[in-house]
């Protein structure tokens, strides 16, 4: 329970107190800040406490933005504030600095606006909301209590609501075939008591679901999966608007998101994968289905590394991003460069569409052609932004890159050894890192049989390599390089060795390895953006790190048998799936980070 206190002459007939209570508030008076303080101290340290005068004529909307909003430690809008217990002792503090006696009306006459101010200059983390069309202010006199209640009755408070349920920012296809129904289905949801979670949940078993009709390898079945992916994409976005629209936001709940997104999303295509080899043409697509969970995952590390580099860099301007931000404001040219980039709506519309129509063959040929272009489109443009700008990256961007390049062992002691060569901020690091995964990656491609111990040497170069890399704090303006090109090596390399084997089950279990790799490095930036850090260094250790694991994998590719190599691969998968989720389950479960909800570009 929260509590609220109105503090202020009393209205008649007022319906404040009713729509606090509305809002799950356990409504208190108090005639004075004195009062207010003894009050405000016998909440209990971990409840929110909401002060409002009440005078306050609004929308109720506007209250629950304010008062309900968990993201923000401290929020307000005119006549009412909030205090989470991270703020409690700013809000304390407010209050006992409010001077009582002659002289003070001009201070508690409206008491909230003056709690704000003195939260706002405590630097609580204090969110003055947006209010928009609605409706939030103090009527000192009838005339004025008269007039905020016919601007509240000509604005629908629901309707707005509504509007904003759906993201800010997205893709052509989510706006314009999505959206415009999924927003009721949030509403139908948050009237019948449904999280966020559940409906993410849902949207995750109908996404297995679809990967197992596409698996029968039947006509069928792949129509019923295209229908019911689509239909898993219309959940996906519920989940969010159901989010905003009740407010129900988590940093647990913005994990799932956003990690089922990826299960989804990679079980629909090992379900595709299936349904090729057992339908009638018998057709062995693992290799494109592998290779197009590289490129997705390799794509998002860009985006991931980029914007972690970047997101709090000093002068952080180009020619480049003016020229991104003049494209912006016309119009057509919004929606072609989001679709571009392929993002999650339109990609799993064309996965749909081309599963109920085609083959899975043809599915992965135009998912690999058109990812493989979206990544050159946005890679290109951030180089280029990179280049152009005169940018100063802070320690925070240097540690989660760092974080992100996921260095084990080996590259840590390669690192210490090789520390104090080489200039910050130069192109070493990202000429390194490449270096790193192209002298691998073209030793086992070009090589006859890189099942051999040459392989083992050359995979010790390239962790040689990668320890130079990260030998320095990644403040360069391209060191955002560093980990798509180590995630690059490593998974291209997996495929690689997987298929040269040439036995049977060994590219689905290099499917697995890769699948459980890539979700802990998901993890890893959902634990970054969440404000948490990175993983413990004992599970990066445990892992072995990309190089450590290069190094693994290339000692069983020499050492094994094609069909031992094949078991190996599925042990090792076993083994670092049951590592990398416990882990993570474990951490999600258990986190204190504050709430986060993503309205950045879908992925």
């Amino acid at each position: 329970m929260s509590t609220a206190i109105l503090t202020g002459p009393p209205v008649a007939g007022s319906p404040l107190e009713a729509d606090l209570r509305t809002l799950g508030f356990d409504v208190h008076t108090a005639n004075d800040p004195t009062a207010a303080a003894e009050l405000i101290n016998a909440v209990p340290a971990g409840e929110r406490v909401a002060v409002v005068d009440p005078r306050f004529v609004g929308h109720l909307h506007a209250l629950r933005l304010a008062l309900t909003d968990p993201r923000f430690p401290a929020a307000a809008v005119p006549g009412a504030l909030t205090a989470q217990p991270a703020a409690r002792a700013a809000l304390t503090r407010a209050v006992g600095r409010i001077p009582v006696g002659a002289g003070t009306a001009h201070l508690t006459d409206v008491l909230t606006d003056t709690l704000t101010e003195s939260l706002d200059r405590d630097e609580t983390g204090l969110h003055r909301v947006e209010l928009g069309s609605l409706v939030a202010t103090v009527a000192l006199t009838p005339a004025q209590r008269e007039g905020a209640r016919e601007a509240v009755a000509a604005v629908d408070d629901e309707a707005v609501r509504l509007r904003t349920a759906v993201k800010s920012r997205d893709g052509f296809f989510t706006t314009y075939a999505i959206s415009p129904y999924s927003r009721y289905l949030a509403r139908w949801c948050a009237r019948r008591g449904l999280t966020p979670n559940q409906v993410t949940t849902a949207s995750l078993l109908t996404a297995l679901i679809a990967a197992g009709c596409a698996a029968t390898g039947t006509r069928g079945g792949f129509v019923a999966a295209g229908f019911l992916l689509l239909f898993s994409f219309v959940l996906d976005c519920t989940d969010g608007q159901l989010a905003r629209y009740s407010l129900q936001y988590s940093t647990m709940g913005a994990w799932l998101d956003a990690t089922f997104d990826r299960a989804k999303e990679y079980a629909y295509y090992a379900g595709l994968a299936l349904g090729a080899a057992r339908g009638g043409g018998h057709d062995d697509v693992w290799a494109l289905a592998l290779g197009a969970m590289v490129l997705m995952t390799c794509r998002h590390v860009v985006d991931f590394s980029f914007n972690e580099a970047n997101h709090d860099a000093t002068a952080n301007t180009s020619p480049t991003a003016a020229l991104s931000g003049k494209l912006d404001s016309v119009g057509w040219t919004v929606w072609v460069r989001r679709m571009i980039v392929l993002p999650i709506g339109e990609r799993w519309a064309m996965i749909a569409v081309l599963t109920a129509l085609t083959t899975p063959r043809i599915v992965f040929y135009a998912l690999l052609i058109g990812c493989a272009l979206a990544a050159c489109y946005t890679t290109a443009g951030r180089v280029l932004r990179s280049l152009t700008r005169r940018a100063r990256r802070t320690d925070r961007a240097a540690q989660a890159l760092a974080d992100l390049a996921d260095s084990g062992p080996v590259a840590e002691l390669i690192a210490r050894s090789s520390r104090g060569r080489g200039r910050t901020g130069s192109f070493l690091a990202p000429v390194m890192a490449f270096l790193s995964a192209a002298v691998l990656l073209v030793w086992v491609i070009f090589q006859d049989d890189p099942a051999s111990w040459l392989t083992v040497g050359v995979a010790a170069c390239s962790a040689l390599l990668a320890g130079a890399a990260v030998s320095r704090p990644l403040k360069g303006a391209l060191d955002w390089l560093v980990p798509p090109f180590f995630r690059a090596g490593e998974y291209v390399a997996i495929l690689v060795l997987a298929a040269r084997a040439d036995v049977p089950g060994a590219l689905p279990a290099a499917f697995g390895l890769v699948a459980a790799v890539a979700y802990h490095h998901y993890d890893t930036v959902y634990r970054i953006r969440g404000g948490t850090g990175a993983p413990p260094r004992w599970l990066v250790r445990a892992t072995g790190g990309h190089e450590g694991r290069i190094l693994v994998i290339t000692v069983l590719a020499a050492a094994l048998s094609p069909s031992g190599f094949t078991i190996a691969l599925t042990a090792l998968a076993v083994a670092l799936a049951l590592l990398v989720l416990i882990e993570s389950i474990r951490f999600w479960v258990s986190s204190q980070a504050p709430a986060v909800h993503d309205e950045g570009e879908p992925a």
